[in-house]
């Protein structure tokens, strides 16, 4: 992997700055088709307390997965390419990548709990009396996610600027 210091004019760190969006976008593709492989495989076939689509038949809500599944593979398998490029370019910037993927998962999550489960109603993570409980702990863990993406770009973002700043004043 590539180092994670050095100043941007160092040949060898000048493609992780260029490729610094790629490196965030194939992490949140990452992010999204795990979280999203995770509920396929956890909840919908182990658990079985849940189908992407639950408002018709049991036959309806095993396609509606068997294309939820197949989404999470297109999106796991396009992070992957990117990855491949990101390393063969010597541009991959671990830190910025690890951010997008928190971001992606709780950002899919979050999407998840609120709008398929809340809005749309298209299913429920459990059906139970109480799902407060289930819809809060979703929820709670969509927003940790999120919240570590955010920080962990956020402190990549401040180590290079302080790094190009005493550079310029080198």
């Amino acid at each position: 992997m590539a180092i994670e210091n050095g100043n941007q004019d160092n040949p060898n760190n000048k493609n992780r700055y260029a490729y610094s969006g790629r490196n965030s976008w194939s992490g949140a593709l990452f992010g999204i088709g795990l979280a999203a492989f995770i509920d396929e495989t956890i909840f919908h076939q182990l658990l079985r307390w849940h189908h992407f689509y639950d408002k018709s038949t049991t036959d309806i809500g095993l396609i509606s997965d068997g294309l939820f599944h197949a989404f999470s593979w297109f999106a796991t398998i396009a992070a992957l390419f990117m990855f491949a490029d990101l390393r063969r370019r010597n541009a991959l910037w671990s830190t910025r990548w690890v951010g997008g993927m928190l971001l992606g998962a709780g950002g899919f999550q979050l999407y998840d709990g609120i709008i398929q489960h809340k809005l749309m109603q298209i299913h429920q993570i459990r059906y139970v009396e109480n799902i407060f409980i289930y819809d809060l702990i979703w929820n709670a863990l969509a927003i940790l996610m999120i919240t570590a993406g955010i920080l962990a770009v956020r402190t990549q973002n401040r180590k290079q600027s302080g790094k190009t700043a005493s550079h310029e004043h080198s």
